[in-house]
């Protein structure tokens, strides 16, 4: 079993807070996390279970004892009306660790947000750092408090960065040496776990319809985001699109990364960079299940920003300094990758998946750290073995080789 990065996150939010939402996309090992603090624990699959929590939420929860887990709590989102009112009666820090493979408090049955009486907090699948047993090693809290400097690469073969990329994060595909068996598993989990989450967290008329459409997203991963482009591509309603697209980000295959812009009010006007969570689910979906095959794949590039922007976020998720995450794209077209933003402090940061790379692949970060007032450090993650320097007398800008995050 893997050490997990939440790990000692989850514990500190149970000693602080009376009820702990443990959420994330299904297989990601959230019941192993839970399962290790041996509380007493239920599961909403059981019937019998969940049939008594849906018809008194409130005298359930009476009965039981503390502390405990409930898992599969999408299932039973009216069950918050009633954990609330136990806390409010007698309010014990660990009392409640409910864990679910959707966002619980955002899905309408929810009667209750447990304002003030929760702590969210969300696990993504593996990280590299978590497969090489280096689970406290956070990478954007290294970059935020020790600076570029304090990294050193890790040894790591091409072929053996792309596999990874190629696997993705999921713990399941990391027991699965065929390349078959691989995509079997991924087939299957897009039959059974998307489908059957997508209907617990909203009302779903036509899977046929939704199926379609989360294959046509697949390949925009990395793009901007374009409802109406998005729409006529799949024959759909704007509001059908948006229907969906909300409740993939409910159960954590996709995220949207917002515009950044120097002008916060305009941030949420831009359009939103679309992104899949899993690397090693897009490239199944793109055909790419080697990494000979990514090698030689249309969509390397995608594949590997996808991978990053994956990396990225588990470790913003862990992170102590909890920078925001943007993507950057003006007018004009200068686009970067992603953006961190912690204060006065930025990290500007592109992908490559050149093995190789020159000043020019910066022309856009030095554009942006010359427009701007902040400290703008720019980062370029790209295929090779060493770190580089690229800066000036002014500002710092750096290729990072992409065995950083393992």
């Amino acid at each position: 079993m893997y050490k997990r990065s939440a790990e000692d996150i989850l514990h500190e939010a149970l000693s602080v807070s009376p009820t702990v939402l443990l959420s994330g996309a299904r297989q990601v090992g959230k019941s192993t996390l839970s399962l290790s603090l041996h509380n007493e624990y239920r599961v909403f699959d059981n019937l019998a279970e969940r049939e008594a929590a849906i018809t008194d939420p409130i005298g359930y929860v009476l009965t039981l004892p503390k502390p405990i887990t409930l898992d599969e709590i999408q299932k039973v989102p009216e069950i918050l009306e009633g954990i609330k009112l136990a806390v409010d009666k007698e309010r014990v820090n660990g009392s409640f660790l409910l864990t679910g493979s959707a966002n619980v408090l955002d899905m309408k049955r929810a009667k209750d947000t447990l304002a003030g009486r929760v702590i969210e907090l969300v696990l993504w699948g593996l990280s590299q750092k978590e497969l090489q047993g280096k689970p406290s090693e956070n990478i954007v809290d290294q970059m935020f408090s020790q600076g570029i400097k304090s990294f050193k690469v890790p040894s790591v073969s091409y072929e053996e960065i792309l596999s990874a990329i190629v696997n993705g994060g999921y713990p399941e595909i990391m027991k699965i040496d065929s390349k078959r068996g691989k995509s079997l598993w991924f087939n299957a989990y897009i039959s059974t776990y998307i489908e059957r989450d997508i209907r617990d967290v909203g009302e779903l008329r036509d899977i046929s319809a939704f199926i379609r459409f989360y294959n046509i997203i697949a390949p925009r991963s990395c793009g901007l985001l374009n409802k109406s482009d998005l729409a006529n591509d799949a024959n759909l309603s704007e509001a059908t699109v948006s229907n969906y697209l909300s409740m993939l980000e409910m159960i954590y295959q996709i995220k949207l990364v917002p515009a950044y812009s120097s002008n916060i009010s305009k941030r949420f006007i831009k359009s939103p960079k679309l992104y899949m969570t899993d690397s090693g689910l897009f490239a199944h979906l793109l055909d790419v299940h080697s990494a000979e095959e990514l090698q030689n794949s249309l969509y390397k590039g995608e594949i590997i920003e996808t991978f990053v922007f994956a990396e990225l976020l588990k470790h913003l998720s862990y992170s102590v300094i909890q920078p925001q995450l943007y993507h950057y794209r003006t007018n004009d077209k200068k686009e970067i990758d992603f953006i961190l933003e912690k204060h006065d402090k930025v990290f500007a940061i592109e992908v490559k998946s050149s093995r190789s790379i020159k000043k020019e692949a910066f022309k856009h970060i030095i554009d942006f750290q010359k427009k701007s007032k902040k400290n703008i450090i720019g980062i370029l993650f790209y295929a090779g073995e060493t770190i580089l320097s690229f800066g000036d007398e002014e500002y710092e800008r750096y290729a990072l080789p992409l065995s950083i995050f393992f």
